[in-house]
């Protein structure tokens, strides 16, 4: 009986070692790795985050954009768009004339409330940031495009936009680059050189010695005041 027990025991004892290898061995030959990319990409259509921010500011692009060129670009967007005068609204608005107009109001279309209460008008500024995420621009929208990463694109799309109206906008001039900042970093340069321990002096102010400031009959001076004189 004992025998018969230390055999079942070994058997069973035998398969959990064969199951633990065999485990072990299709775990490495069917070894996965994660993909680099994951997902379909779909063409024509960029993933949202790809491309990033526009290095310089809008009106950089705008500048020099290229309205048949945005005309290709807003191919992407006939699904769903027109910008036809008098043209029906789809599954999103009619943009004739979007340029000025209050953002996610009017139009005979049903917004969504994430847009209809994001309040101010369409510009420059805020086309851009939507044309390059509207869920970050508006979450919570029905807007389901992903974006357009490139500010190239995004420019040439407005300054196409900017032509389907009675009264196009004139496009902005490119700032001049770097000026803002170096305007910015010498003001502070100047503010710092000209506080002294928190203390802000006049220009060409004369520093009172504690010996004249004695025979005026103030207090010792301290500070920024010059030594008593020897």
């Amino acid at each position: 009986m004992i025998d018969r027990n230390n055999t079942i025991a070994g058997w069973v004892l035998f398969a959990g070692v064969i199951a633990l290898g065999a485990s072990i061995i299709t775990g490495e030959v069917f070894k996965s790795e994660r993909p680099e990319k994951g997902g379909f990409v779909i063409e024509g259509v960029e993933v949202e985050g790809e491309g990033g921010e526009a290095a310089k500011p809008i009106e950089f692009y705008l500048a020099t954009a290229d309205a048949t060129k945005g005309e290709a670009v807003f191919k992407k967007c006939t699904a769903c768009h027109n910008a036809d005068q008098g043209g029906a609204n789809a599954l999103g608005p009619n943009l004739y004339h979007v340029f000025g107009e209050p953002i996610g109001k009017g139009r005979g279309f049903a917004f969504s409330p994430a847009l209809a209460e994001k309040g101010g008008t369409w510009d420059w500024k805020s086309m851009d940031a939507w044309l390059a995420s509207p869920k970050k621009f508006a979450p919570g929208t029905k807007m389901t495009f992903a974006g357009l990463g490139s500010p190239e694109d995004r420019a040439n799309v407005m300054a196409f936009l900017n032509t389907r109206s009675p009264s196009p906008l004139p496009l902005p001039a490119a700032p001049a680059e770097g000026a803002p900042a170096d305007a910015a970093a010498a003001g502070d340069k100047a503010a710092a050189e000209a506080n002294v321990d928190g203390a802000q002096k006049a220009p060409n102010e004369p520093v009172v010695t504690n010996e004249e400031a004695a025979k005026g009959g103030q207090k010792n001076t301290g500070g920024d005041a010059a030594p008593v004189s020897q």
